[in-house]
C-alpha cells in the first residue's frame, strides 16, 4: 500500500493512497472533519461520563489525538480502542502536522505515544485516558456490548464497499451497549439502509465541510 502525505484545505495533513485516489481524511479539511463528525456529533454527547470508545480505522491517529484533547475539557474518563490493519510507518507519522495545526506543542508526546504504544494491551496516556490499539481486520471484530460510542472511519464505499454492508454493521451493532451511538462521515443510502436492517435508528445530520450529510446511528 503506497501512501503519501498531502495537505488538506484547512492546512492539516492526511495520507493519500496512491492508485486508489482515496484519502484517510477529507481533503476539505482533516481536522475540520474530525471535529465535526466525531467530537461535536459523537464525543460531546457523553460529557462528564466514563465511556468506552471503539474507532474503526485508527489510521493517522488524528481522531484519537483530538479525542484526548477534548475529553479533558468534557470531563470524561476514556477507554479508547482503535482498530487498524495497516499501521503507519514511523516516517509517515513524522510528517503529520496535527500538533502544529492544533497549536498544542505541550501534547507532542501524547501524539507520538498514540503511535508508539504497543499493540494489544491498554496503555495509560493520562489518569483519565487509556488506549488499546488492535491490529486486526474489521471483519474479525467480535466484541459484544462493550462500547458506548463507535467512530466509524473506514475507507469509503467506492474503494471498499464490503465495509459498508449489513455483515459489518451487524458487528458494530453487537459491539455497542444498549443506547450506544455510531457516528460516521458518510451518508450513502445503501449504507443507511444496511444500518437500519441490523437494528440501528439512523439520523442524518449536516456533513462536514464539502459533504452534505453525515450519519449518527443509535442502538435502540
Amino acid at each position: 500500500m503506497n501512501r503519501k502525505v498531502i495537505l488538506t484545505q484547512d492546512g492539516s495533513s492526511t495520507l493519500e493512497i496512491e492508485g486508489w485516489d482515496e484519502h484517510y481524511h477529507s481533503t476539505h479539511g482533516a481536522i475540520t472533519e474530525a471535529y465535526h463528525v466525531f467530537i461535536h456529533n459523537g464525543l460531546a454527547l457523553f460529557e462528564g461520563k466514563e465511556i468506552h470508545l471503539l474507532e474503526i480505522g485508527l489510521g493517522t491517529g488524528l481522531n484519537a489525538f483530538i479525542t484526548f484533547l477534548e475529553h479533558e475539557r468534557l470531563g470524561q474518563t476514556l477507554f479508547y480502542e482503535g482498530v487498524e490493519a495497516y499501521p503507519l510507518l514511523e516516517e509517515e507519522v513524522q510528517k503529520l502536522n496535527y500538533v502544529e495545526r492544533l497549536q498544542v506543542p505541550d501534547k507532542m508526546d501524547i501524539f507520538y505515544k498514540i503511535h508508539q504504544s504497543p499493540w494489544g494491551t491498554f496503555q495509560k496516556l493520562s489518569d483519565t485516558f487509556s488506549l488499546k490499539k488492535r491490529q486486526q481486520f474489521f471483519q474479525d471484530i467480535d466484541d459484544k456490548e462493550q462500547f458506548d460510542l463507535i467512530y466509524f472511519d473506514a475507507f469509503g464505499a467506492r474503494v471498499q464497499p464490503e465495509l459498508w454492508t449489513m455483515p459489518l454493521f451487524e458487528k458494530m451493532y453487537q459491539a455497542l451497549r444498549e443506547g450506544g451511538i455510531l457516528v460516521t462521515y458518510a451518508s450513502k443510502g445503501s449504507a443507511r439502509r444496511a444500518m437500519q436492517e441490523v437494528g440501528f435508528q439512523v439520523e442524518k445530520l449536516p456533513g462536514a465541510m464539502g459533504k452534505r450529510e453525515m450519519v449518527r446511528a443509535y442502538k435502540k
